[in-house]
């Protein structure tokens, strides 16, 4: 007997309506080589982890309500005895995880890591192992958890269907400041803060020179030659991790000392957002009411 309170489906396939025009391409701004992008930072958003901190980075050119390109949170736990299985360690052992929620990119992503987030899990703690006072805590093991919620990708526009990874350099430069933070949050002892920034050599159009921007908006340019993702020290002057991808031109010899320095700045930039997030988080606990 059939079930007449079931609508069934069609039987072909069929595809969505869609009631409102996709987004073109975004364009960039006359003024935004040497800007970085605006970004929000709060710690102590997971009661239940040790430390964990949440970033934000504004997309100026979005017309959603949100208006935000990249959404990261972190989440340490730890320090914590190792196994008594485990060999003996003079200093503590870090652990790192980078996921893409399913949902992150334009591209569906698996439940499993991929080669490219294992990448990232590899650059985050170099860069976070120079910052750490590792010897403080012989034995004891520390994870930090990176989910990246929302990748820094112009979902909306059908012309940016071709995945280089050059979203990846901001990526990584927001693990490393999150992870910064939620480690700070924690409580670990470090030298210093550290900070992530990304410079590259682009052209906005096929007929224009190639320009070194800060924090570039991969979706706005339409050739991207090379990258550079920096993980800095502000107060000590120290470079803990360089990950460089592409070609430059071999007639200019100075373009990668310029894009690191470039880089720089854009760490000096994302610094003072940590600096200031931390700040405000030992106001609150300082002052409860």
């Amino acid at each position: 007997m059939a079930d007449r309170r079931r609508i069934n489906g069609p039987v072909g396939q069929t595809a969505p309506p869609v009631y409102d025009r996709p987004q073109g391409k975004r364009v960039a701004g006359q003024s935004a080589n040497n800007v970085v992008r605006k970004i929000f930072l709060k710690t102590g958003v997971t009661p239940s982890a040790t430390g964990s901190a949440y970033l934000e980075v504004e997309d100026p050119s979005s017309n959603r309500p949100a208006g935000t390109s990249l959404k990261l949170t972190c989440t340490v736990h730890g320090p914590r005895a190792l196994p008594r299985s485990a060999p003996f360690s003079p200093h503590i052992i870090l652990s790192t995880h980078v996921k893409y929620a399913p949902f992150a990119t334009r591209q569906r992503r698996g439940y499993l890591r991929d080669s490219s987030e294992r990448d990232l899990g590899v650059h985050l703690e170099t860069a976070l192992r120079g910052a750490i006072i590792a010897d403080r805590w012989p034995k004891s093991g520390v994870d930090i958890v990176v989910t990246i919620i929302e990748g820094d990708q112009n979902r909306d526009s059908p012309d940016y269907d071709r995945d280089e990874g050059w979203d990846m350099m901001n990526v990584l430069s927001g693990c490393i400041t999150v992870a910064s933070a939620a480690i700070a949050d924690a409580g670990i002892d470090c030298v210093d803060t550290v900070a992530g920034g990304v410079a590259a050599l682009v052209a906005q159009d096929a007929k224009s020179e190639p320009v070194i921007v800060l924090d570039p908006d991969v979706a706005t340019y339409q050739k991207i030659y090379a990258a550079c993702c920096v993980a800095y020290l502000p107060t000590r002057d120290e470079v803990t991790n360089i990950w460089f991808k592409g070609q430059l031109p071999a007639a200019d010899a100075m373009v990668y000392n310029t894009m690191v320095e470039r880089s720089l700045v854009a760490c000096r930039s994302a610094n003072r957002v940590l600096v200031q997030a931390l700040n405000e988080t030992v106001s609150q606990a300082q002052n409860p009411s």
